[in-house]
């Protein structure tokens, strides 16, 4: 082995010296010395058939790889051509049966039909705060307390009040009494029941208002106890340590909302409103907890539109399983009556490039054209759904990455 790899090299030194030999046969021949050039040409051909058989020896690596693709830019930016496509599998779309969707963004909201204002009846001076905004209460549950000179007032309207009801009771004991034994006159007894009578409203209207203020009677204090009239959630609160309230009037305290049941307030388009209907159902997603699906229906649409974008307010009454929380953000998806074909392919033909969707589509001759599409939820066995962009039996590069990494070379 290692003789023939001198003798190649021999035969390579032969071939560099090959011209200045040819050239001496010929001035050989011109002298009429022969027989020297004609052993010198034996010698050349020798030297040539060595080259050949070390020449067809030699093995050559990348004959024996597959040919590499070559992509070709065209004119259009999203054309290409590449050399050997075999090398890239097509796929055919697929018909799929899908109702029509619409997709809308929406708000949660509290309804307000279930938000119940706190109201203290008594004004006065903040002394204690039970609660803050967000807590969650339950009926009866002592919210603040007030100290308030409307307590005095009412239980000063309390014992004047007792205080004339039992001298109505004794003057109208007396003229009963003087009216059976003929000294007095029967107008002068109805006087004395009237009189009676108008005491006792006057003593129960006083007793009332202690009650609402919640004063014991007994134990008066000028210290008054605001309760949480519902169960719920404080959703807004406007009083703060040692701040006034006004009874009756001026900002509420508190505002506790049941968070059972919610509001989600979407904005449509008025070219989709034809997709939405009042008592209809629409699927809720929600940004926060996507894999957790709920279910709306359609409690109104607001006569008026938005001047400026023209979207109409279209409000679903959702039931809370305790995930929603007011002010998140979901997705509300209204579905038609009529299914509708679209295609639908492998989820490895769909390229992800600069947040929009694209597929690699072949127009012949080795030439393929890159397509954006809009894509729809996932289907069995990797398949996902195609909005617009494909149609049923057009065929794609059935995995696009290959050939994007190919392209990016």
């Amino acid at each position: 082995m290692k003789s023939g790899w001198m003798l190649c090299g021999l035969v390579e030194q032969a071939k560099s010296k090959l011209p200045a030999v040819v050239a001496n046969s010929a001035s050989l021949r011109w002298a009429g010395r022969a027989k020297a050039p004609v052993a010198t040409c034996a010698v050349v051909a020798l030297g040539l058939l060595f080259v050949v058989g070390c020449n067809e020896g030699k093995a050559e690596p990348k004959a024996e790889a597959p040919p590499a693709a070559v992509v070709v830019p065209d004119m259009d930016a999203n054309n290409f051509k590449v050399e050997h496509p075999e090398q890239f599998p097509l796929a055919t779309a697929v018909a799929h049966k899908a109702a029509p969707a619409l997709n809308v963004t929406g708000v949660v909201q509290p309804d307000i039909n279930r938000a119940v204002p706190v109201i203290s009846l008594a004004s006065g001076r903040v002394v204690e705060i039970k609660a803050r905004l967000g807590d969650a209460v339950t009926k009866g549950q002592l919210l603040l307390r007030v100290r308030s000179n409307d307590v005095s007032g009412a239980y000063q309207t309390y014992v004047k009040a007792e205080n004339d009801e039992r001298l109505a009771r004794v003057q109208l004991e007396r003229a009963q009494t003087l009216y059976e034994k003929g000294a007095t006159a029967k107008s002068a007894l109805e006087q004395a029941e009237d009189a009676a009578g108008d005491a006792k409203a006057g003593l129960d209207a006083a007793k009332e208002q202690l009650r609402l203020l919640g004063i014991d009677k007994d134990h008066p204090s000028g210290i008054v106890d605001v309760v949480a009239p519902i169960s719920g959630v404080i959703t807004d609160q406007q009083v703060t340590g040692a701040s006034g309230v006004q009874g009756l009037s001026g900002p509420n305290p508190f505002t506790i909302s049941d968070l059972s049941y919610v509001w989600i307030i979407c904005d449509v388009f008025e070219n989709d409103l034809d997709a939405v209907r009042v008592g209809e159902y629409a699927d809720i997603h929600l940004n926060a907890y996507p894999n957790q699906p709920l279910k709306g229906r359609v409690d109104n649409i607001l006569p008026v539109l938005d001047p400026t974008i023209h979207t109409a307010k279209v409000r679903l009454e959702v039931r809370n399983p305790g995930l929603m929380r007011v002010g998140m953000f979901v997705t509300a998806t209204f579905y038609g009556k009529q299914a509708e074909e679209r295609a639908a392919i492998p989820a490895t033909a769909i390229l992800h490039l600069h947040d929009r969707e694209w597929v690699y589509k072949p127009i012949g001759a080795g030439h393929f054209k890159r397509l954006e599409i809009i894509t729809g939820s996932m289907l069995p066995n990797n398949m996902q759904e195609v909005v617009s962009g494909l149609k049923p039996g057009d065929q794609v590069v059935s995995n696009a990455l290959p050939l994007q990494n190919t392209v990016e070379q």
